[in-house]
């Protein structure tokens, strides 16, 4: 199963991404990630949610490996309703959402924890987005909220990719732990929100996003535009096309 959820303690949902080799979801999985971040939010039980992943690291981004076996446009759309379908269900969680990070956080990795209401990471983990090399655009939107604007838009045109401890230095990382105790510490902070009165906390989570600078739904929707039309001139197929054939 690629999404799973179970509740540890009273009061806490873990979500957990489990999609081998590499954490690359496919539309269906997008989809089922969202669903399943919703459907933990509009539980009363749940104070709060934590969201993590198996395998060798977070999140690799979109399956592009599917997209480039569908002659048509579908799987590129899904793809991208599917990541903003996700990317808003995290934001929009009536309660917070804890992002637990391990190895590499690409692509749409990057759109979950950039509208996480917090980040734990592992010593290991690595964040960035390598759309440039994969003739896309987006979540440049969630990659500003977790680092200065010159470094986003240097990580944008390079495809460089910063550590957890380059993000602590900036605040936007709670907390950086070795890898075998980053459940643990996720677990401790979740346990700490929820022993919160509940009623209070939704209000918060409410207040927080209407106080927020920038409309991430709708920056994000602007970005993928760009996609679009990176795809309808053909540089997007071609680049696709050289990944999957292991050339980048």
């Amino acid at each position: 199963m690629t999404v799973s959820t179970h509740t540890p303690e009273p009061g806490i949902a873990v979500v957990t991404v489990s999609a081998p080799p590499v954490n690359a979801l496919s539309v269906q999985g997008w989809f089922d990630l969202a669903a399943a971040i919703e459907k933990a939010g509009r539980d009363e039980a749940v104070h709060v949610v934590v969201l993590r992943a198996e395998g060798r690291g977070f999140n690799a981004g979109v399956d592009i490996k599917e997209i480039q076996r569908d002659p048509g446009y579908g799987s590129l759309i899904g793809a991208n309703e599917g990541c903003a379908a996700a990317f808003s269900a995290v934001y929009d969680c009536a309660v917070p959402v804890i992002a637990a990070v391990h190895g590499f956080c690409l692509g749409g990795g990057v759109g979950l924890v950039g509208n996480a209401d917090i980040v734990i990471a592992a010593e290991d983990a690595t964040f960035g987005l390598s759309e440039v090399d994969r003739g896309a655009l987006g979540a440049a939107t969630h990659l500003a909220r977790l680092v200065p604007q010159p470094l986003m838009r240097a990580m944008v045109y390079t495809c460089r990719t910063v550590t957890a401890r380059q993000l602590l230095a900036f605040g936007t990382v709670l907390d950086v732990v070795p890898p075998g105790e980053l459940r643990d510490a996720a677990q401790a902070l979740a346990e700490e929100i929820a022993a919160k009165d509940p009623a209070v906390i939704r209000l918060a989570k409410q207040s927080l996003n209407g106080i927020d600078p920038v409309d991430v739904k709708r920056s994000y929707r602007y970005e993928q535009g760009f996609t679009f039309e990176l795809n309808l001139s053909g540089v997007s197929d071609t680049a696709r096309q050289a990944f999957a054939d292991g050339q980048r």
